[in-house]
């Protein structure tokens, strides 16, 4: 049979799965990547914020948490509100939207009067924020080829480790300069809405999603401007016009699920076909939200409480986070050759230890040591989550079913930052690592329950 005739029979789907990485593929994962890093420094700039105005406006340890966690408010709301509206209204359309509205209310935030304004101008960052994440993971997911799909969507999460070192950076150089450090370094923020129009005109639109509207031609334009770039032949155009159904096997059952199939026709997250992958993907969502926030928004204002001052604390911060990108580069390596489950869950195990040893770190060396370690092995495990999330459902609820337990997980991120002060007074920073280091460990058995698709094809 002729390799035409092979290739007519492919779904559109199919076709992406087959090419190589290109400088197309490049340009999506840097554009979406460059979304994902001015979001990372949105969500960083805060603990620099909170620490100083802890001091310039007298804050209460409440106050102070609130500053925090208001903002994961909205990203719960966020999350779930743009998980849906991805699955409606494109991918590509969402993702702007987002960026639009964190960027705009963060620039606002420089200009705040008083601890009401900031805390409502923190919501509406919040809702653009967590709309955002699981809208670029899935768009990045559904382009990126089924052999390097875990491995691309962790390189995209490997963004938020630049972004989050571009805000230690900015709080260390610029916050702590003047009594309005704070205020500069949220403008710098304000990046995001003018980035929002190159995200709209520059990216492509989900080719899953426009089958799913009917767009069947825009469709076949967006799978052949990969292809062109890959120097791959397209069908011709007479087998263009309309869906083709996919040749690849449905996805292995997982142990008290149906089949891929069932899991294919069923339209909720909870069917009897998701509903397990959906519990415990939820339970890790929720379990990393708490313990990553929970230390690395309050880590500047620890170490201010130990002793440290204001520039020292950001610095120790600073060099920290430089951690986090050896995590993701070696879990985008490991993720495609033990599997994401397996890769997952030993960062996870990795992120609990570290969580236990930083607790009882009493010097410099151990404090800067044992906080290398605990962002290695947390953002490697993020970069694993992420890649997870898009694989385990279909596309009409692939974006409801990743934000929906980014958004689960988010109520984890409200709670963090309030949790971290009884904490503190009731066993000091070892109590606060104790915690967080348990919620690392219930998250690695639950992601040992979620089905390894390594390889697979994208659901339809």
């Amino acid at each position: 049979m002729s390799s035409h005739a092979t290739q007519q029979r492919l779904s559109r789907s199919e076709r992406l799965d087959r090419l190589p990485f290109t400088r197309r593929h490049a340009r999506l994962l840097g554009g979406s990547g460059l979304g994902w890093a001015l979001d990372a420094m949105d969500v960083g700039l805060i603990s620099f914020v909170m620490a100083a105005l802890a001091q310039q406006w007298s804050l209460s340890a409440g106050q102070v948490s609130l500053v925090g966690s208001i903002g994961f408010v909205g990203m719960a709301i966020g999350a779930s509100v743009g998980g849906l509206l991805a699955d409606r209204l494109g991918r590509r359309q969402v993702f702007a939207l987002t960026l639009l509205v964190y960027g705009l209310a963060t620039g606002a935030a420089a200009l705040s009067v008083g601890l009401a304004m900031l805390v409502a101008l923190r919501f509406v960052v919040g809702l653009g924020l967590g709309a955002e994440l699981p809208v670029a993971s899935t768009l990045v997911s559904e382009y990126a080829p089924k052999a390097i799909r875990g491995r691309v969507v962790v390189a995209l999460e490997a963004f938020w480790a630049l972004g989050w070192i571009l805000a230690a950076l900015i709080g260390y150089f610029v916050v702590p300069t003047s009594d309005d450090g704070w205020r500069w370094a949220l403008a710098i923020g304000a990046v995001p809405a003018v980035y929002a129009a190159v995200v709209r005109f520059g990216l492509p639109e989900s080719v899953r999603f426009l089958e799913g509207k009917g767009r069947h031609e825009e469709a076949e334009a967006a799978v052949r401007g990969y292809e062109e770039a890959a120097g791959v032949a397209a069908p011709e155009p007479a087998t263009a016009t309309g869906p083709v159904p996919s040749t690849e096997p449905a996805p292995a059952r997982a142990e008290g699920e149906g089949s891929g199939a069932a899991a294919t026709a069923g339209e909720s997250i909870w069917s009897p076909a998701l509903r397990r992958r959906t519990g415990a993907l939820w339970v890790v969502w929720f379990c990393i939200n708490l313990s990553y926030y929970g230390a690395f928004l309050w880590l500047p204002s620890l170490l201010v409480a130990d002793g440290f001052s204001l520039v020292k604390s950001f610095q120790y911060t600073l060099i920290i986070t430089l951690a986090q990108l050896p995590g993701y580069a070696v879990s985008a390596w490991l993720i495609e050759v033990w599997g994401r489950r397996a890769t997952l869950a030993t960062f996870l195990l990795g992120s609990a230890l570290s969580a236990l040893l930083f607790g009882t770190a009493d010097s410099v060396t151990t404090i800067i040591g044992f906080g290398m370690m605990l962002s290695f092995f947390n953002l490697g495990a993020w970069g694993a989550l992420y890649a997870v999330g898009p694989e385990l459902y279909p596309t009409r609820v692939r974006g409801t079913g990743a934000g929906a337990a980014a958004a689960f997980g988010r109520l984890a991120s409200i709670a963090a930052p309030f949790v971290v002060p009884p904490l503190v007074g009731l066993g000091g920073s070892w109590a606060v690592f104790a915690v967080f280091g348990a919620a690392f460990a219930v998250a690695a058995g639950a992601a040992l329950l979620l089905p390894e698709l390594k390889g697979r094809a994208l659901t339809e």
